[in-house]
This record gives structure tokens, C-alpha cells and sequence, in this order.
């Protein structure tokens, strides 16, 4: 059964910086694509980052571009996501999910087969 586990998540303080850990169960997990992906109440769940499987590119949204790293370990099957200079805004249940088909688009969440629980990450100001 495939499994994605976020970690990372918590309270910090404006302009502060945490980073998240996405470890998965898919095997080969080199050939998966994964986003990020977070929702906060009342609001749709939005793309936040993505990285290919093959070359690694990655895609930021508009809105944490130059904030927010994403990377990845194959060998650990773990992808991260370094956030950087948080403000309350980015205040979310954040979600890692992982997808195969390399013709799809990262941005979409209708393209991800599989998603971790999520895991809280609350920005005071």
C-alpha cells in the first residue's frame, strides 16, 4: 500500500522557517513526480511546489516563489520543502502527493494519485 508521510509542520512566528519532509512508500520512488499542495479553512486546497521525477525541475507558485525550496532525496524516497521568510498567510494544512504520468500537469491536484494526511503549519504575526 503507498504511503506518503508528512512531517515538519508547527507554530513559528513571522519571518521565521520550517521545513517539511514528504517520506513515501513508492517503489521505484525516483519515477514520481511530487507537489505540495496546502489548504487553509473556509479555503480550496492550492499547488504550492512541485518537482519532476526525471531532470528534478521544479515549479513554485507565484506566492511563495523565492520564499519556498523544494528538493528531493531519491535515496531516502523523501522530498522536502524548505519555506523560508513565513508570513501568517501561509498559515495551512500543507500536503505532499505524488503522481507517475510525466504528461500531466504538476499543478493540478486532480492529477495526484496519491497524498500524505497533511500537516499543520500555523505562522503568528
Amino acid at each position: 500500500q503507498v504511503q506518503l508521510v508528512e512531517s515538519g509542520g508547527g507554530l513559528v512566528q513571522a519571518g521565521g522557517s520550517l521545513r517539511l519532509s514528504c517520506v513515501a512508500s513508492i517503489r521505484p520512488f525516483s519515477t514520481y513526480s511530487v507537489g505540495w499542495f496546502r489548504q487553509a479553512p473556509g479555503l480550496e486546497r492550492e499547488f504550492v511546489a512541485a518537482i519532476r521525477a526525471s531532470a528534478g525541475s521544479t515549479y513554485y507558485a507565484d506566492s511563495v516563489k523565492g520564499r519556498f525550496t523544494i528538493s528531493r532525496d531519491n535515496a531516502k524516497n523523501t522530498v522536502y520543502l524548505q519555506m523560508n521568510s513565513l508570513k501568517p498567510e501561509d498559515t495551512a494544512v500543507y500536503y505532499c502527493a505524488a503522481k507517475r504520468n510525466p504528461l500531466e500537469s504538476l499543478l493540478s491536484s486532480n492529477n495526484y494519485g496519491y497524498w500524505g494526511q497533511g500537516t499543520q503549519v500555523t505562522v503568528s504575526s
